[in-house]
């Protein structure tokens, strides 16, 4: 495991740190362009989104379960940026100086005692583990951060940075209906139409489900989610959940879809997925829970569902950047609503996403 580092310019000349915040464990790089930190290297960063957890550390709402860190602290780890220096140790055959990547922000402590850092898919459950922007000191809103190989993984020529700043929400979703095993024909019910369940349903398209359908809040981001191809498209603000399962039921014989996705993580879609889902079928939670939901045990029991969980990723970033690079995705660059610049983070990038949250997907932080 290594040690992140932020760089943050303390000149009392300059009038606005390019860095958000700076914690305890911070430690100060400055502009040399080298770097003697073992097998690590220095990177220059140049997009980065927001999230919905940034909002919650941002407004302090963020479970413990998922942080150990205390304000101030950086934030941001949807981020993509381009390599300005190796250390000695880094495999200067494979990395060099002027690629772009795309991060994979999850640190796990890959310690031989530990089960999940045992194999490079699990350790996105390692109970150490760190990730930039959340639990670490560091965030994706800097100038530049110092990171493993492991988690910077190279764009391909036809992937732009501003793409390779997607690539974490979208391995995200990716993780999730890849371990629902959606194969060609499945139906599938998305929950939430924010921007894991938007990136959920190009998956499942990716995937080869025949019939995706989506539910979510406000008028845009349902548009949004025809555009991108949705089967059918529930507005919660205009019918009702037991309105949404009679319409799924309808749609897929009466017999319920193969597989529900919930990205919303709430008592009534828990509910919802129970009644939509197929004999047999599976709910696969994407969600991070503000409070423990009640789930009626007979009901799985009876219809033998198989309730998944899929929390963030682990060794997904390859596979997801090599079907960006050959097409299967298409104009995830609409998928971008805003680009701000850093000086308005604030401003301009969480109150989009705080009181105008219907009419934005994805907002991105110029660096």
């Amino acid at each position: 495991m290594f040690v992140s580092r932020r760089y943050l310019n303390q000149s009392p000349a300059r009038d606005k740190s390019r860095s958000r915040s700076l914690g305890e464990h911070d430690q100060v790089i400055g502009r040399a362009h080298s770097v003697v930190w073992g097998k690590t290297y220095r990177q220059s960063i140049y997009r980065c989104g927001i999230c919905g957890t940034d909002l919650s550390i941002y407004y302090g709402t963020l479970s413990e379960t998922f942080t150990s860190q205390h304000l101030p602290r950086g934030i941001g780890h949807e981020f993509s940026g381009t390599i300005i220096a190796l250390g000695p140790k880094v495999d200067a055959i494979k990395y060099a100086v002027g690629q772009n990547v795309a991060i994979e922000p999850i640190i796990a402590c890959r310690q031989s005692d530990c089960t999940a850092c045992s194999s490079p898919t699990t350790r996105n459950i390692c109970p150490r583990k760190n990730c930039f922007g959340l639990s670490s000191p560091s965030g994706g809103l800097s100038e530049y951060v110092v990171v493993d190989p492991e988690l910077a993984h190279i764009l391909p020529s036809n992937v732009p940075l501003e793409i390779g700043a997607l690539m974490e929400p979208l391995a995200v979703s990716w993780r999730a209906i890849k371990k629902s095993q959606v194969k060609p024909g499945d139906s599938v019910l998305i929950l939430g139409a924010g921007p894991i369940g938007i990136f959920a349903l190009e998956v499942a398209k990716v995937f080869g489900a025949s019939w995706v359908a989506i539910s979510g809040r406000g008028t845009k981001r349902c548009d949004l989610a025809r555009q991108r191809g949705a089967s059918a498209v529930y507005n919660i603000s205009l019918i009702s959940d037991e309105d949404i399962i009679a319409e799924t039921l309808k749609a897929t014989g009466g017999r319920g879809v193969d597989v529900v996705v919930d990205c919303a993580g709430r008592q009534n879609t828990l509910d919802m997925s129970l009644k939509a889902t197929r004999l047999g079928g599976t709910i696969m939670n994407a969600a991070c829970w503000e409070e423990s939901p009640a789930i009626d045990m007979n009901v799985m029991l009876a219809k033998e569902i198989v309730l998944k969980n899929s929390f963030g990723y682990a060794g997904d970033h390859p596979e997801v950047i090599e079907a960006v690079a050959q097409g299967r995705f298409v104009n995830l660059e609409g998928l971008v609503t805003l680009r701000v610049p850093l000086d308005d983070f604030v401003g301009k990038g969480l109150r989009a996403l705080t009181h105008e949250k219907d009419k934005h997907m994805k907002v991105l932080i110029r660096i």
